[in-house]
Parts: structure tokens; C-alpha cells; sequence
């Protein structure tokens, strides 16, 4: 686990790469968090030529470090960019192959997973990439295993978002995992962004323009949040929405990608988790207070969405309240 801002995160640009993903990386790794009384990542940029001239020539990046910074790289996060078909530079996949074969930690966002299978580092493993190349990837590709729809695959020290707005799913989940999720979800709430969406959850979620406006889930997530220790059900979900749970089934898929049961469950590990980063040591407790009924439940679910069991999570993430200034919600928010 990173310590501090000795943890270093190398984004390297490449000609034609995309600014927003860029953007994103320097929002997530790169902003100063006085407020959290550390710094969680030493942030920087490098490419491979003094003058980078980025998507469709909109503008031209200089004064960033060379390549030579991906050498010192903790987590290195290689180029993407909208012409997959262009073999990318040999320094470039030299220097990725390097960083792998000395323990670093791989990203690509969205197209950045062309990138890492040309360096020949994604054969037989897992990833994820733009609905759009899909097909392209798998057919240049064909010892990858490509997971399609996905918002982004963790296949440990290689992880792959699969379009723009999920390079900040995978950003955030690459915090939670370092920091926990108290600290990440500080990170969202900068961003204001959604603090967790798993990463299997679809790319593509269905917003039909409707008749008569449809009602909003957040005065419902909000009442959810606030018990869910209780013995709450979908059933429970839709009686307090007023509607069936097959139109409750419907609305979170068209308004969140998920399903009523996914959210409960996700947002209850989420809980279980701040419980035992804030010192929490009794699994029973955990277990009761999230909602989630039985200590073998807790270890259950939390090994299946951290891959840790509570004993190793706490061990990792563990250390009493987290010493953050929090802004006070807004009037019926959730907390």
C-alpha cells in the first residue's frame, strides 16, 4: 500500500493521446489533499518527445519530464488515444515493458489497453476496453481475454478502465484499494462523482427520453443509506418508492447500471469497511451495524469485493477515525 506521497504515478503521453484521461489522472493522483493532512501520490508527467501534440492537434503538451521518469514509476499509467490502428512507439512499449518487468503497477484508460497488449503484457489475462474496438481488439488480440461492457477489469498488477468517464471508476477504485474507502470517498467528493461504481457494472446504461418525467432514486438511495443495518429487502426498497419491484428494477438499471440488490449489498460492504478502517475490531458488530446479518457473511463479501479478509483488511486500512474535514450535507442529503 502506498505511504504517504512515496508512492509514485507515472502517466506517460504519447502522440495523439487523449486530454481527458489525462485530466483525470492529474484530478485523482496529482491534486494536493491538505486537507487530509497527507498526500497520497507523488504525481507526474513524462513523454517521450519535448513537444507531444495531443488529440486531433486541438493543442501541444511541453515542459513535461522524459520518458526517463517512467523508469522511477510505482504505478505507471500508459497512453491511450483514438487511432488504435497506429502502431504505437517502440520507446514508449519499450518502457512499459521495462516498468512491468521491475514490479510496477500497469493502468490504461479506455484505448490504453491496445497499448499494453502491443507490449505484449496482457496475453492470457484479463481486461477491458471501449465497447466501440471491441471487436477490433479481440480480433488483433486474441490471447486477451477481453471482458466486453465492463466498466473496468482489476486483474491485479494490471488494470484496465474501459472508456472516458470510467478512467475515474478505476481512478477511485485504485484509491479505495491503496487508502480505503474513507479516503476515496473524500476523493469523490471533490470530484463529485459517484463513490463507487463496481467495476462490472455495464459501460452503456440505458437513458430513455420518457413520456412523463420518471422519478429520481436519490430521495430513496438517500433513506436506504440511513438504515442499513435494518433488515431492508428490495421488497422494503420498492414499498417506499411506491412502486413494484420490477418498475424499482428498472429505474436503478436505467439510473444507476446496477440492480436494487447489487447497490444494497455494495453500499453495506462499503459501510463494513469504514467500520473497520474507524477501529471497529468485532466481526459480529461489523456484521450487524452494515447489515450484512453474519461474521461469515462480512468475510464472505468483503473478500469478494476487496479480496481481503476483514483480519487483512483491517491490518491494511485499519487506524481509528480518519481525520478528514468533512462539509456539512445539504438538507435531506445522504450522510
Amino acid at each position: 500500500m502506498p505511504q504517504g506521497s512515496s508512492h509514485r504515478v507515472v502517466l506517460v503521453v504519447d502522440d495523439n493521446s487523449n486530454p481527458f484521461e489525462m485530466s483525470c489522472a492529474i484530478e485523482i493522483f496529482g491534486l494536493a489533499r491538505p486537507e487530509l493532512g497527507r498526500e497520497l501520490y507523488d504525481f507526474r508527467l513524462c513523454a517521450a518527445e519535448p513537444e507531444t501534440r495531443m488529440r486531433d492537434g486541438f493543442f501541444t503538451l511541453t515542459g513535461v519530464a522524459g520518458l526517463a521518469a517512467a523508469e522511477s514509476a510505482d504505478t505507471l499509467i500508459v497512453p491511450n488515444r483514438p487511432d488504435t490502428e497506429v502502431p504505437r512507439s517502440e520507446r514508449v512499449l519499450q518502457a512499459i515493458r521495462r516498468a512491468h518487468a521491475r514490479g510496477a503497477r500497469l493502468v490504461g484508460f479506455c484505448s490504453g489497453a491496445f497499448t499494453l497488449a502491443e507490449a505484449g503484457l496482457l496475453d492470457g489475462r484479463r481486461a477491458a476496453c471501449h465497447w466501440m474496438w471491441a471487436d477490433d481488439f479481440r480480433a488483433r488480440f486474441p490471447r486477451v481475454r477481453l471482458e466486453r461492457d465492463v466498466l473496468f477489469v482489476d486483474d491485479g498488477d494490471i488494470l484496465t478502465a474501459s472508456g472516458s468517464a470510467s478512467a475515474l471508476d478505476l481512478g477511485l477504485h485504485l484509491v479505495r484499494r491503496d487508502h480505503g474507502v474513507e479516503v476515496a470517498n473524500h476523493v469523490s467528493r471533490r470530484l463529485v462523482f459517484a463513490a463507487h461504481r463496481d467495476g462490472g457494472q455495464r459501460q452503456f446504461v440505458r437513458r430513455p427520453v420518457p413520456e412523463v418525467p420518471d422519478a429520481s432514486l436519490g430521495p430513496l438511495l438517500a433513506w436506504a443509506l440511513e438504515r442499513l443495518g435494518e433488515p431492508l429487502s428490495v421488497a422494503d426498497l420498492a414499498a417506499r418508492a411506491a412502486v413494484s419491484p420490477a418498475t424499482l428494477h428498472r429505474r436503478f438499471r436505467d439510473q444507476l447500471g446496477t440492480t436494487p440488490l447489487a447497490w444494497l449489498t455494495g453500499e453495506r460492504v462499503a459501510l463494513a469497511c469504514r467500520l473497520i478502517e474507524r477501529g471497529e475490531e468485532r466481526l459480529d458488530v461489523v456484521a450487524a451495524r452494515s447489515g450484512l446479518g453474519t461474521a461469515a457473511n462480512l468475510r464472505a463479501r468483503l473478500r469478494r469485493e476487496t479480496g481481503l479478509s476483514p483480519s487483512a483488511y483491517r491490518k491494511r486500512f485499519g487506524g481509528g477515525p480518519a481525520s478528514l474535514t468533512r462539509p456539512a450535507p445539504p438538507s435531506g442529503a445522504a450522510p
